[in-house]
């Protein structure tokens, strides 16, 4: 039952970016252009998803498992760091240069534009390299 629900979630999500058009990398960077011809629309999509997101964080925080019955894992720290920050700044990089974040990318893959193919390329590459220097740094500190 999990993994339909997930599923279903990844599903419903990917077709919300799709209607929002968090998926098409022209308006995202017509978004991200406050200087040139800005598209204030997507500001709309964010407020609506970061309450409705807001709104279910505060009943999620009240529960010990979900409604499917699984263990709830919701984030404990609050700690702003350094590497919070930079990975920060790296993802807004990266979707200023590209139109994309990981998500919308997937879901454009999926819908063909081609363009895609290279971020998430580039995103696999990028997550291959991270793993590859936490193993090192794990490595270097059980020694």
């Amino acid at each position: 039952m999990g993994l339909f629900a997930a599923l279903l979630s990844g599903l419903l999500f990917g077709v919300g970016l799709m209607v929002s058009g968090m998926a098409n990398p022209a308006k995202v960077l017509g978004f991200l252009d406050i200087a040139g011809r800005w598209d204030p629309s997507l500001a709309l999509v964010m407020v609506g998803a970061i309450a409705i997101g807001s709104i279910a964080f505060l009943f999620a925080k009240r529960r010990k498992k979900s409604l499917l019955g699984l263990p709830m894992q919701i984030p404990a720290s609050t700690n702003v760091t350094l590497r919070l920050v930079l990975g920060s700044a790296v993802f807004s990089v990266g979707w200023g240069l590209a139109g994309f974040c990981p998500g919308p990318a997937l879901v454009a893959l999926g819908a063909g534009f081609p363009k895609a193919w290279g971020f998430v390329a580039a995103m696999l590459g990028g997550m291959a390299v991270f793993e590859l220097l936490e193993r090192a740094k794990l490595s270097r500190q059980q020694a």
